[in-house]
Parts: C-alpha cells; structure tokens; sequence
C-alpha cells in the first residue's frame, strides 16, 4: 500500500509515521511545508507539499498515486482561525478539496480527514456519532465544511473526530499538556479555565487508533478521543501531580474572565463506543497517558531511530 500523509511534522503526524513506520512494510511519503525532513529514515520518503495550492496536489498524486491519504495538515489555533478566517478556510477546506480532486481519479483512493469536537456546541453532551453538529467558532464551521467535502464527495472517506490532543514531538505547535508543564516550570501561580470540559487524547493512541481503522477499511465518521472527561482546570492539576510540581500553583478562571477571542464548546465529551468495539482498542485514559508521556520525556524515547537526526540526541 502507498500511504501519504500531510502535515507530517506536526504532531499527529510525526506520530503516524512512527507507528506507520514501525507496525508496517507500506510504501510511505511524507509531506509538509518546510523544503526538507527532520526524518533520516529511508523507509520515507518527503516532498514539499502546500495543500491549498491545487496544481502540486494534483501533480504529486498523479505521480505517486496513493492508495491512501490521511490529512493532518490544518489551522488548529481557534482564536488565529477566528481572526483570519480567509486563511482558515484555505487549509481547512479548499485544502481538502484541493485533495478529494486528484483522488476521485485514482482508483481505490481512501481519504482519512482529522477533525473536531468542535464541530459541536458544547451545550448536550455526550456526544456520539449521529449527533448533530452546531459550531460555535469559525475554526468549527471549517472543519464541519472540510466533513462534509469528504462525504459528499465520490472519494472512499473516514472522518476521524478527536479533541484535547498532546503527546511530544519535534519542533510542534504547543498543546495544553506542553503548555501546563511551561507554566509549571516557571514556578508561578496561574490560572486554568473550569467551564471547558472534553477527552484529553495522547497522540501515540490516536495514530494507533487510526491505523486499527484503515486496517478494517471502516469508513463514515468515528469519534476517536481518550474514555475519560475532565474539565481544562482539573486536567492540569492532574498533570501537575503526575509530573511532581505543586498543583496548587494552578488556579481556577473562566473563558469569559480571561477573554477567549473565539467562542468554545463548554462540554463536548465524546462517546467512544463505536471505535471501541469495531477496533478491540482503548485509549488511555488521563493517568495512563499522562504516565506514558512522562517516561517519554524520562527516556527521551518520545521518537525513535525512525528519527534520524543529531539534534534528537
């Protein structure tokens, strides 16, 4: 099989190319903004790649013609996206546009786009599969727009919906576990929102989880999150406690006292049932993977040789 994954050196994507790279024998290629990889493996290869410009996405799929595309590139800064929303909508969906085109004409081509719980408003959880979407920031609107390009698309498509994602990796965008553990370090109090609830989700799971799906062709929408919901303010004094700093360093506040740009879902918890018995996989809940990324950092075993590179030494 022929995999090409975007946004490889983000976070999600660096993680599906390890697990990618270690569990199978598939053909891989690896693509991103940056003119060269940080990967020195030669199970990958690496082209240059921007999705929203639709003349390279549709020359490099005619020349490499995957079986497999899984989009992790995107604008995931939901106050960024709220502000330049012309940009937003350029990754977030004409960049799966730009994909579906050239894919519809390579047969047997599958599509894994990465979303959101915030394609919902936060006011019914829990939330399952069928529930029906209503977003209340722009960043949203774009994934729920990006969904419903792929659905209503002649392309082979798995949607993928997640939410509160960390883990570490290479040079990637700071995330709320990343974030906590900056603020932790410096040694002063602040302030942590209790009216935002959801699923923390360890990176390493969800690029497990994704592979259990592609393996069982599933297709249609899956919510693919950690089993546990927790409150933004209670996930970060249990990150204190697992990483030995003083939880009570850590405060609580609100999204309207610290003056969110973007509006937020207060409790999008997911439902996990359907990934859980159609794939025989769990997730970690917030302890486990908090434990696992603590002997990541511990080991430095957070990449692998898959990684082949000085500056990971």
């Amino acid at each position: 099989m022929r995999i090409l994954i975007t946004g490889a050196h983000g976070l999600l994507g660096q993680k599906l190319a390890l697990i990618y790279g270690q569990e199978t024998e598939h053909e891989i290629l690896l693509t991103d903004l940056a003119p060269q990889t940080f990967f020195r493996n030669p199970r990958f290869d690496y082209h240059q790649l921007d999705i929203t410009r639709l003349g390279d996405v549709k020359s490099l799929l005619s020349q490499y013609q995957p079986d497999l595309i899984i989009n992790t590139a995107a604008v995931t800064d939901v106050d960024g996206c709220e502000e330049d929303r012309l940009n937003a909508w350029r990754l977030n969906v004409d960049g799966v546009k730009n994909l579906l085109i050239p894919a519809r004409r390579i047969p047997g081509c599958r599509l894994v786009q990465l979303s959101s719980d915030y394609v919902f408003d936060g006011t019914k959880p829990p939330y399952d599969e069928q529930s029906r979407p209503h977003p209340v920031s722009y960043y949203g609107k774009s994934k729920l727009a990006a969904e419903n390009a792929l659905l209503a698309s002649a392309v082979d498509g798995l949607i993928v919906r997640t939410q509160v994602l960390y883990g570490t990796g290479f040079e990637v965008r700071m995330n709320f576990v990343a974030w906590v553990l900056s603020q932790l370090e410096r040694g002063q109090p602040f302030r942590v929102v209790t009216d935002q609830k959801g699923n923390p989700t360890m990176a390493d799971d969800l690029a497990f989880a994704i592979l259990k799906l592609v393996e069982r062709n599933c297709r249609g929408v899956y919510h693919v999150s950690g089993p546990e919901s927790i409150d933004r303010f209670s996930f970060a004094r249990k990150i204190a406690v697992i990483f030995e700093f003083d939880p009570a360093l850590i405060g609580p506040t609100t999204s309207r006292e610290i003056g969110q740009f973007a509006n937020r879902p207060p409790d999008s918890t997911f439902i996990t049932l359907k990934v859980e018995s159609e794939c025989d996989y769990h997730l970690s809940d917030v302890e486990q993977g908090l434990v696992r990324l603590r002997q990541q950092y511990k080991e430095g075993s957070a990449h692998t040789d898959l990684l082949k590179d000085s500056r990971f030494q």
